[in-house]
């Protein structure tokens, strides 16, 4: 038996591995690269379907760590039942906090200022003018304020925003202020002008957007979404959108990729972008940072960075 690592990126592009392990390039190819029951770091393809990640876990017997280059990690966990107890599931934490606050607030500078309509006009060779809303003076909240969350607030603050409210998971005090738990959400709403989410999916923000959320936000209110497609109640939405009380900006869909026929596409109000928070060029310098970072650990018996949780414990 040997000590495999499987990355998604080939090991020779990969400046500082340690030495130790044998390294095996598998980015979801049909073949495997080596015996997957030798695999004792399992570094999850990027940008592949879920179900192309998943399939070697039932075979993985030996595997100690399963690493992803996402920042959300629910689209590997359906595989940690296949996993022996003591497996650590690490995330993506500092790979893409940049890039998707990027898009962010690209997508609410957008539809505040009117730009897919700027487009449309242009391609018909159209000029015409009208009245916009401006990002200055607005109250802005933020559903999930974790590193990503943080990030975008720090895009956020240079826009002169009016007020900036955070929400996660469990109450905390930050140096920006105080974030709010869940279930302060239903009085806040009423107040943002714009509704970030970041918010990582689980079973407790599975469809959280929904009729009641979108409801009791504000007329003309934008929903941002660029957590994942599922924290949305998707026809909910589409109630409010053909509505015409809130508008949305999504790069994130239910179900995605969202097919032709949707009628989500020709929603009034609503900007879609095709999941690309992440994959930029900043991705490629700061993944393979945290893998070369991670396998150090890993090979000298540290501490691993970005522990989401560990199968056999009562947080799997």
């Amino acid at each position: 038996m040997t000590a495999d690592v499987w990355l998604p990126i080939p090991p020779d592009e990969i400046a500082g591995l340690p030495q130790g392990p044998s390294y095996r390039f598998w980015d979801g190819a049909e073949e495997f690269p080596a015996d997957p029951a030798d695999c004792v770091f399992y570094v999850v393809p990027y940008m592949r379907p879920g179900d192309v990640g998943l399939r070697p876990m039932p075979r993985m017997s030996s595997v100690r760590v399963v690493q992803t280059l996402s920042a959300g990690t629910d689209q590997v966990e359906p595989g940690l039942r296949h996993l022996p107890p003591g497996v650590r599931l690490c995330n993506a934490r500092g790979v893409h906090e940049a890039s998707t606050a990027e898009l962010a607030l690209t997508l609410v500078l957008a539809s505040l200022r009117g730009v897919p309509g700027f487009v449309r006009a242009q391609d018909r060779g159209e000029w015409g003018g009208g009245f916009h809303p401006a990002l200055a003076d607005k109250n802005v909240l933020i559903v999930g304020y974790g590193s990503i969350g943080a990030a975008i607030e720090d895009r956020l603050v240079p826009f002169e925003v009016a007020r900036v409210a955070r929400v996660a998971r469990s109450a905390r005090t930050t140096e920006r202020g105080p974030v709010h738990p869940l279930t302060d959400l239903h009085a806040l709403l009423p107040q943002a002008d714009v509704v970030v989410l970041s918010t990582p999916l689980t079973e407790s923000t599975r469809a959280l957007v929904n009729a009641d959320f979108l409801a009791r936000m504000k007329d003309g209110a934008l929903l941002v979404n660029v957590a994942r497609g599922a924290v949305v109640d998707t026809e909910a939405l589409l109630t409010e959108l053909e509505s015409g009380r809130l508008t949305a900006a999504l790069d994130v869909t239910d179900p995605e990729p969202l097919p032709s026929d949707h009628p989500l596409w020709r929603a009034p109000g609503v900007l879609i972008s095709p999941h690309v928070g992440g994959p930029t060029s900043a991705f490629r310098p700061r993944a393979e940072r945290l893998l070369t970072d991670q396998l150090r650990r890993f090979v000298n018996r540290e501490p691993l960075a970005n522990v989401v949780l560990t199968t056999g414990t009562a947080s799997a």
